[in-house]
């Protein structure tokens, strides 16, 4: 099963204030803020929703296609994937712009203060996937996730013409998007992903109901943090699957991406939907544990070993013929 991951490629600064970002906003000066935060640590990282999930299926063995735009120094970020099992030959490469950036400052209470530079993402709705799919002899899906807004409904115009099947995942675009577009971008897609939120802003931007939704979309699927996730589909019970326990938050970033590597994963491994959100969030796990959306690293035996103490048995049964990360 060929999968082209179609979204946003960028590098994450991030930074750390060591005190509240509350203690310096005065409730009568908040329409003229003027602030500058003396922050104590800042660390470059690889980011971006698309790269984040290639990234992660290529550390279960899974090739991807990733397909997004990036600028001219997008070198080492290029050979870094590729070494972990990304297709990036889809890549676009603009002459204009750099790399998109995401610059996020945290406080001690995870409160976040961020920008971000769109750059070369902009010529993403430049891109078109039939030429990605002759390349690769065809696509069997394409997730649509965060990217440039006209990419999105270019890609997901594009699917509906050629018959490819979609996948819908606008997240952090969600929230910009009026609603004729957010119906344009799910309705027919083979899988909707959200989190909690954004379930409940899907509904309030399109106008429909939780039922109407899920008569447009084939399976709806819906992460909920610490109590797991949530798959639908129209006409039949829901299915919770609980997450695996974490020894320690270290970074919440890239988590929701780390999610669904593992998901698509299990699905092109044809396993069944129960197991694709288990794959999904053991990998979401180690994610968790590591600081930075491309910093875990997956071992064969252990991520087998977790899946089984989450889930049993029987799961790491079924995943272990197709799980092939590079680390035994």
């Amino acid at each position: 099963m060929r999968i082209a991951v179609t979204g946003s490629i960028a590098t994450d600064h991030l930074m750390t204030f060591p005190g509240r970002f509350s203690d310096q906003l005065l409730p009568d000066q908040l329409d003229r803020v003027s602030l500058s935060f003396l922050v104590d640590e800042l660390e470059i990282r690889r980011g971006g929703v698309a790269a984040n999930i290639c990234f992660g299926m290529g550390s279960l063995g899974k090739e991807s296609i990733l397909v997004g735009s990036v600028g001219d120094d997008f070198a080492d970020y290029r050979s870094w994937l590729d070494r972990h099992g990304v297709d990036t030959a889809s890549v676009h490469v603009s002459e204009l712009h750099h790399t998109a950036r995401f610059l996020c400052t945290t406080d001690q209470d995870q409160n976040q203060i961020a920008s971000f530079y769109t750059g070369a993402m902009s010529e993403a709705r430049s891109i078109e996937l039939g030429p990605v799919a002759e390349r690769v002899g065809g696509l069997d899906l394409v997730l649509i996730s965060a990217n440039d807004p006209e990419a999105m409904l270019r890609h997901t115009d594009e699917c509906r013409s050629r018959g490819i099947p979609f996948a819908a995942d606008p997240s952090q675009q969600l929230a910009r998007m009026e609603g004729t577009d957010v119906r344009r971008l799910l309705d027919g897609a083979a899988y909707l992903f959200s989190n909690e939120y954004e379930k409940a802003l899907f509904e309030e931007k399109t106008g429909w109901s939780g039922e109407e939704v899920l008569s447009r979309v084939g399976i709806r699927v819906t992460t909920l943090g610490a109590k797991g996730v949530v798959i639908d589909r129209q006409g039949e019970e829901g299915l919770h699957v609980p997450c695996v326990p974490v020894e320690k938050v270290v970074d919440p970033t890239g988590v929701g991406d780390a999610f669904r590597s593992g998901f698509l994963s299990a699905t092109a491994w044809g396993l069944p939907l129960e197991r694709a959100a288990q794959v999904g969030s053991t990998v979401a796990a180690h994610a968790l544990e590591a600081a930075g959306p491309q910093e875990y690293t997956l071992s064969r035996r252990a991520f087998l070993d977790r899946l089984a103490s989450a889930y049993g048995a029987g799961a790491a049964a079924d995943v272990e013929p197709h799980l092939a990360c590079p680390n035994p």
